[in-house]
C-alpha cells in the first residue's frame, strides 16, 4: 500500500504534500495506530488519510473502531466536520480497502494491461464485474491473473506489482467503489482547513 500510494496519491492532488506512514499489516496497524494518533493530535495540525485492507472484517464496525481511536486522541473525524461537529487541529479521513489493494487494480484493467500487457483482458468477465464483491480474496484472484506475466511468473512480488501499476491508474475512472471513496475522502479532507 505504501509503494502504490507515494505514486497515486500526488496524482489525487498535485498541490499537496504526503508522508506516509506504513504498519507491518493490519493487525500491527490496529494495535498501533492510536498511539501514533496521540502522537501526531499533540504536534501535527492538518489533514491524515488512514486507509487499510477490510481482510473479511465488516465495514462498519472496522470505520467505527478507527474512528473511536482518532476521536480518543482528540482529533475530530472528517465524518463529524461534514455533521458541522467541531473543528480540530487535525481531522482524519479513515478509508477502507474492500478487499485489499488488489480490488482497486482489479477496477482498472486498462491500468493493469499497460503494466502487464500479457495479461488477458478481464473486466467483462462476471467474477472481476465488481471489484470490490471478488470472492475468495482479491490478492489471489489477482496473483492468478498476472501469474503468467514473466515479472510474476514465480509468485506475485506485491510491491512491484504497486510500483508498476499505480502510475497507470486512471483516477476517475476506477470501478471499485472502495477506491472511489478513498480518492474522495482524499481529496476533501484536504480542503476541511480551506474552509
Amino acid at each position: 500500500m505504501k509503494e502504490f500510494l507515494a505514486v497515486l496519491l500526488p496524482r489525487i492532488e498535485p498541490q499537496a504534500a504526503f508522508v506516509i506512514h506504513s504498519f507491518d499489516g493490519k493487525t500491527n496497524l490496529l494495535k498501533k495506530l492510536p498511539a501514533r494518533l496521540n502522537g501526531l493530535a499533540r504536534y501535527h495540525a492538518g489533514p491524515v488519510v488512514v486507509v487499510v485492507d477490510r481482510d473479511q472484517q465488516d465495514c462498519h464496525d472496522l470505520k467505527r473502531q478507527l474512528d473511536e481511536f482518532v476521536t480518543k486522541a482528540g482529533a475530530g473525524t472528517l465524518t463529524q466536520v461534514r455533521a458541522g461537529g467541531r473543528r480540530s487541529a487535525m481531522t482524519v479521513v479513515s478509508r477502507i480497502a474492500v478487499e485489499e489493494l488488489e480490488a482497486w487494480y482489479f477496477g482498472d484493467e486498462a491500468a493493469v494491461r499497460a503494466a502487464y500487457p500479457a495479461v488477458p483482458s478481464f473486466a467483462a468477465k462476471s467474477v472481476y464485474r465488481d471489484p470490490d464483491a471478488i470472492g475468495g480474496g482479491t490478492w489471489e484472484a489477482f496473483s492468478r491473473l498476472v501469474s503468467k506475466v514473466p515479472v510474476h511468473r514465480g509468485g506475485l512480488a506485491k510491491i512491484q506489482a504497486a510500483r508498476d501499476i499505480a502510475p497507470h491508474m486512471n483516477i476517475e475512472k476506477n470501478r471499485s467503489a472502495s477506491f472511489r471513496v478513498f480518492r474522495d475522502g482524499v481529496r476533501e479532507i484536504l480542503t476541511v482547513g480551506e474552509k
